[in-house]
């Protein structure tokens, strides 16, 4: 199984048609964007983009659960 990172969505002011408050969004690995306190997550639109860190929470779940998240179509 793969390793994956989920956050969940606490606000979305200025973003509101990207992203939903209290939705989980995949993160993708980005050292760069963490350095200016940002995160690369798959939006609403299926792609990723770089969002600021504060629009957002860290989840835990277990590899299982992330993987099978990390899979729905």
């Amino acid at each position: 199984m793969a390793n994956y990172h989920f956050v969940v969505c606490v606000k979305n002011e200025g973003y509101e048609v990207s992203l939903e408050p209290r939705k989980l969004y995949q993160v993708l690995t980005d050292p760069e964007a963490a350095k200016h306190h940002q995160i690369r997550v798959i939006d609403e639109s299926g792609d990723d983009y770089l969002y600021p860190e504060g629009l957002f929470l860290d989840v835990t779940l277990s590899e299982y659960v992330a993987d099978q998240v990390a899979h729905v179509v």
